[in-house]
């Protein structure tokens, strides 16, 4: 498998995702991180707390409930799905949440504050974006799109692409190496 770069001035916009599809997608995988909580007895919260943060890497793009929603998470210079690093950086503010429950003496009160607050803050920014992107998004270079858009075909990224795309830094000379 090799990766794929799409220069800054050729990238297209890809059209924002349902909100009804991407809201049913998170509360399938927030169901499936609950029992995970609630089945794995002690280490249940940890469980929950990894299914969330690395849920959107699980299947090239789609968590369990991006998948049955049909969407998908893309790393947009890339155009390919996200994979762990992007995953756990697009869901960071989902993944406080849950760190938030685990706060002796103020787990439940933290938790439900952070559904708010963070739930709040990102909801708002997913719905006045004009790609759907979200804070997540911007942090991890990720969109949310329609499963069954093509990703598109990029151009291969020249040697030592990997370490820099796992550095957060872009190439931005063409590959002709």
């Amino acid at each position: 498998m090799s990766l794929k770069l799409v220069r800054g001035d050729e990238s297209p916009e890809f059209p924002k995702a349902s909100l009804f599809l991407r809201a049913g997608a998170r509360l399938l995988d927030v169901a499936i991180a609950w029992l995970l909580y609630a089945g794995t007895g002690p280490a249940g919260i940890v469980m929950a707390l990894l299914y969330i943060l690395f849920a959107d890497a699980m299947i090239q793009g789609q968590s369990l409930g991006k998948k049955a929603f049909g969407v998908k998470a893309i790393f947009l210079p890339t155009r390919g799905g996200v994979r762990h690093r992007d995953s756990v950086l697009r869901n960071a503010p989902f993944g406080l949440v849950i760190i938030l429950f685990m706060m002796p003496d103020l787990g439940l009160k933290a938790f439900l504050g952070g559904i708010v607050v963070i739930g709040a803050i990102e909801a708002v920014r997913a719905i006045r974006d004009p790609q759907g992107r979200r804070l997540g998004d911007l942090w991890a270079q990720t969109q949310v799109i329609d499963g069954k858009v093509p990703a598109g075909q990029g151009e291969l990224i020249a040697r030592g692409a990997e370490e820099a795309r796992a550095t957060g830094r872009a190439n931005k000379e063409s590959p002709e190496s």
